[in-house]
């Protein structure tokens, strides 16, 4: 069963930046789906299992943007 699980991200202000955000959520272990939205800072995950913060908030920091 799949988890979901909503972050905000700060520094976000266009599609490049979701993709950004998105790719390198993307490739952290047992990641189904990202989505993102840079005019709300949401970003949505679905994963195997719930992620630890520490995780996105390295994957997001890879990309250029904070975790808030």
């Amino acid at each position: 069963m799949s988890t979901s699980s909503t972050w905000t991200v700060t520094g976000m202000t266009c599609a490049h930046c979701e993709a950004s955000v998105r790719e390198e959520i993307g490739e952290l272990p047992g990641v189904e789906s990202v989505t993102a939205d840079h005019a709300s800072g949401a970003v949505v995950v679905t994963s195997a299992e719930p992620l630890d913060r520490s995780a996105v908030e390295a994957a997001v920091a890879e990309a250029g943007y904070e975790l808030a």
